[in-house]
This record gives structure tokens, C-alpha cells and sequence, in this order.
């Protein structure tokens, strides 16, 4: 006689969905890190000097300014960066919402290969220069204009292998986090808290404008094209559920309308979903809504929302009037069982590492660890609540606390023990 098996609960496969979105975060995390230590410290000339981009066109800091300048010119920069992002945030609705979906795919897909193409052929020039790697610039040019249309078409014009499009989004979060540390440091940290205090209001507000584009999307069934990394689905592993297919994509929520009959949503998968949307300089925006993410690089991308299925049974009635429940409820259901993150939270995390990374690397290790028990606590809320919820407030805020707590306590408690030969 065959056991009876428990139903899989959320908890039972949340260790496994934490880790395969953790990996390619840490991943991101660590390429930026190394690229802060090795460029900030071999060519100060050229990679060190604050650019110039939406998020410091309000104020521009110099050493010679007072604490309290520094402050409010960062402040400054953070409103009019969250303004600009927000503007373009809701133009991006209205184009979704007029079914400019195409013309959306293209753009994106341009930001993309300016992207992938200028800001990476540049990091690549400040490498070949570093490591003096002998190329000649035919040969460069062809070999980053492939990479570059590679990399569009991986993430949005054709269907690749997963792990292509997934390398690419993870390259993708790199050069733009890359950038985003070369802003002046006042303005970074203020930067990164203002997003995510505009992360909770763009997703949990009624008239936010990720919750505005996840609803629409929703309501139509459709996808809006999204910068965003999706983990390969989690299988349940339940003798009893057979029907157990893996989609990629997972705004779906379908009812049967008109005979009164319920549809019994999937119980043994579940799957998550962050958007994260963003805008600012010339360079790049990603847009993700499903997801609801826009990104836009060089001076931009905001924060994500990950929206996770629900695991238990879901009878919902063919009633017209529903639909707009589906969201507020958490449900946005799907098949798969897969984790998506929006680039923008990828970006973020890595650029708070690579500020530290600017100090030292005990405060890279404590920030790290620090994201890293966010991204948990929020996919631990997401499994209790099975509501939308933004992805970045609470990394954000853990990291930025480890911080200056490593960096004004810790490190001195260290250094005390160490010149006094203390082990413990």
C-alpha cells in the first residue's frame, strides 16, 4: 500500500527557489565588486570621475562642500531622479495601455544593445588598457557588435536557451550597476533609499504605477515585454501531481466564463514574479510589468515587486467582475513553479556592494549577507502573505544599516582586538 504524502506547502520548496535566485544574484554582485576594486584602483583617471546623469542633475558634489551641502544636494538629486522615473513610469502605462506593445519590445530592445554595446565596449576598453590585452579595433568592434546583438535578441526578439538569456540579463545588471557607483557617494546613498521607499509606494499604493501595470496586464492576459531574470521552475516533486508542465511565462489566471463552473488553479507549483521599474539617462530603460519592470541605465532603475502564486487550491468563479480581485489577492496565477526577478533589484544589490566595495571588503561581506537575508525575509513574507510585495525596501534597508554599523563599529571593535591580540 502506496504512503499518503503530505501536500508540498510552500516552505517545502522555498529553500530550493531561494537558491537559484540567490545564485545569479551573488554572481552579479561579486562581477561588480571585482570591477570596482580593479578599475578604481589601477586608473583613477578614467574611472573614478563622477559622471554626469539625471540622478546629479540637480547637484553636483565636490570634496570641498560641507556635510550638510553634501546632504542636501543628494537629497535634491534623489527627488528629481524618483520624479523623472515615476513620469516615465506612468508614459510606459499609457503605451501598454493603447497596445503599444511592439513598439515597446523594439525600444527596449534598442536601450538593450546600447547598453551591452556602449557602456560594455567602454568597461571593455578600461580592462584592455588595464591588463594591456593586445586586440586591434576591427576585430574589437565586430567581436562587441555580435555580443551586443546577441544579447538583444536573447532576452527579447527570439526564443534562446534559458541559461543564454539568463548570463545576459546577469551582464545586463552588471554594466549598469557598474556605472551607477561612479555616481558621487552622497547621492548613491540617498539614491538607493529613495527607491526603495518609491518601490513600496509604486507597488502598494492603488495609483502606483508598477501595481497600475500589473493589473493591466492581468486584466488582458498578457506579457509586457520585461527586463527581467526568471529562475527554472521548481517541479513538484509529489508522486500525485501529474500535470505539472513548466511555462515560461505566468500571468495567467484563467476562468471559466458564463457556465458558473470554477477552475481548479494548480496546487502543488507555485511561482514568483518581480518588477521592478526604473528610468533616467540617455542610455537605457527596461521595462518589466508582469514583472512590472522599466529600467532605464546610467542614472536609473528602480525597484522590483515580486508577486508570488499562491500554493493552496484556488476555485475562483467565472463571474466577468472578478478580474481585478486576481491582484489584490496574490494570485496572478501560473503553472510554473518558477522565481522571477526583476533586473533592477539585481542592479541595486550591486551597486550598494560596490560602494562598500570602495571602503573595504569586511564591509562588502556584511552588505552582502545583509541583501541576502532580505531578498530571504521577502520571499518568506511573499510565502505567508501570498500578496504582492516590493523586493528591494528590505534588502535595501538591511544592507544600508550593516553598512555604516561595519563601517563606524565593526571594523574599529576589530581593529582594537587585532592590535591588542584578541581572538575570539
Amino acid at each position: 500500500m502506496a504512503q499518503n504524502q503530505r501536500p508540498r506547502s510552500i516552505i517545502d520548496s522555498l529553500g530550493e527557489e531561494i537558491i537559484r535566485i540567490i545564485t545569479p544574484v551573488s554572481i552579479c554582485m561579486l562581477i561588480v565588486v571585482v570591477l570596482v576594486s580593479i578599475l578604481n584602483e589601477t586608473d583613477n583617471s578614467s574611472t573614478s570621475t563622477t559622471i554626469n546623469t539625471i540622478a546629479t542633475i540637480a547637484y553636483t558634489e565636490t570634496s570641498s562642500d560641507s556635510l550638510w551641502d553634501k546632504l542636501k544636494g543628494a537629497l535634491l538629486n534623489s527627488l528629481v531622479f524618483v520624479a523623472v522615473v515615476t513620469v516615465v513610469t506612468f508614459v510606459l502605462v499609457l503605451l501598454f495601455y493603447f497596445r503599444c506593445t511592439q513598439f515597446l519590445r523594439f525600444y527596449m530592445g534598442f536601450s538593450s544593445f546600447i547598453v551591452l554595446g556602449f557602456m560594455g565596449g567602454e568597461i571593455a576598453l578600461f580592462l584592455i588598457k588595464d591588463f594591456s590585452f593586445p586586440i586591434d579595433c576591427f576585430s574589437f568592434l565586430l567581436i562587441l557588435f555580435n555580443f551586443a546583438v546577441v544579447g538583444v535578441l536573447a532576452v527579447f526578439m527570439s526564443k534562446m536557451a534559458i541559461f543564454v538569456t539568463q548570463a545576459y540579463l546577469v551582464v545586463i545588471g552588471v554594466l549598469v550597476a557598474y556605472w551607477f557607483t561612479l555616481l558621487p557617494e552622497w547621492t548613491t546613498w540617498a539614491l538607493l533609499v529613495a527607491m526603495a521607499l518609491y518601490d513600496l509606494a509604486a507597488v502598494l499604493l492603488p495609483v502606483g504605477p508598477l501595481r497600475l501595470l500589473v493589473e493591466l496586464a492581468i486584466s488582458r492576459d498578457e506579457d509586457i515585454p520585461a527586463l527581467v531574470y526568471e529562475a527554472r521552475p521548481v517541479a513538484g516533486h509529489d508522486s500525485g501531481s501529474t500535470n505539472g508542465v513548466a511555462q515560461r511565462r505566468v500571468w495567467r489566471g484563467r476562468r471559466n466564463v458564463g457556465d458558473g463552473s470554477e477552475e481548479n488553479l494548480d496546487s502543488n507549483l507555485s511561482s514568483g514574479t518581480v518588477s521592478s521599474v526604473d528610468s533616467g539617462h540617455h542610455t537605457t530603460r527596461l521595462l518589466r510589468a508582469e514583472e512590472g519592470q522599466v529600467s532605464e541605465t546610467e542614472a536609473e532603475l528602480s525597484a522590483p515587486l515580486i508577486d508570488r502564486r499562491s500554493t493552496h487550491q484556488l476555485h475562483v468563479q467565472g463571474d466577468a467582475a472578478s478580474s481585478e480581485n486576481l491582484l489584490l489577492e496574490g494570485i496572478g496565477l501560473g503553472s510554473t513553479g518558477a522565481i522571477k526577478l526583476g533586473l533592477g533589484d539585481f542592479i541595486f544589490y550591486s551597486v550598494l556592494v560596490g560602494r562598500a566595495a570602495m571602503y573595504d571588503f569586511m564591509t562588502v561581506y556584511a552588505c552582502y549577507l545583509a541583501i541576502i537575508a532580505g531578498l530571504g525575509i521577502t520571499l518568506l513574507l511573499l510565502a505567508f502573505y501570498q500578496k504582492a510585495l516590493p523586493a528591494l525596501p528590505v534588502s535595501i534597508a538591511l544592507g544600508v544599516l550593516f553598512y555604516f554599523l561595519t563601517r563606524l563599529l565593526l571594523e574599529a571593535f576589530i581593529v582594537q582586538c587585532s592590535l591588542n591580540l584578541v581572538m575570539f
